[in-house]
């Protein structure tokens, strides 16, 4: 439960504070683009889940993820992830956006359902 209201309120916080093209109505959108993975381990070296080890990881892509992308605000990081010309990263917490444009925009974040707590969705 405690996971479904943090994604539900990150998702909702981004809607409310992103720049939008069309009037806001307050309701929740449909993720049209994303995924996720329920795993353990760490980003860059998952496994199967475990009893004791169960991660979530949500990868959100497109026009909800430019949403996102825009309402974690600027400066982006002075970090890079490939070598793709044009790429730009933004994080706040464990939220990380990109954008590539090759890929457009992605985001990623996730939690460990063994706690609830915030986990990183990915790594570079």
């Amino acid at each position: 439960m405690k996971l479904c209201v943090l994604v539900v309120v990150l998702i909702s916080f981004s809607t409310a504070h992103a720049e939008n093209r069309s009037k806001w109505t307050g309701k929740n959108k449909a993720l049209k683009d994303a995924t996720y993975l329920v795993y353990s381990g760490e980003p860059g070296d998952r496994g199967p889940p475990t009893k004791s080890d169960k991660k979530l990881a949500i990868a959100i892509k497109g026009e909800a993820a430019k949403e996102i992308f825009d309402g974690l605000g600027g400066p982006d990081a002075d970090v890079s992830c490939s070598l793709q010309d044009g790429e730009r990263l933004r994080s706040r917490g464990e939220v990380w956006c990109s954008y590539t444009p090759k890929e457009g925009y992605i985001c990623s974040l996730g939690f460990n359902l063994k706690t609830g707590e915030p986990h990183a969705g990915a790594s570079c």
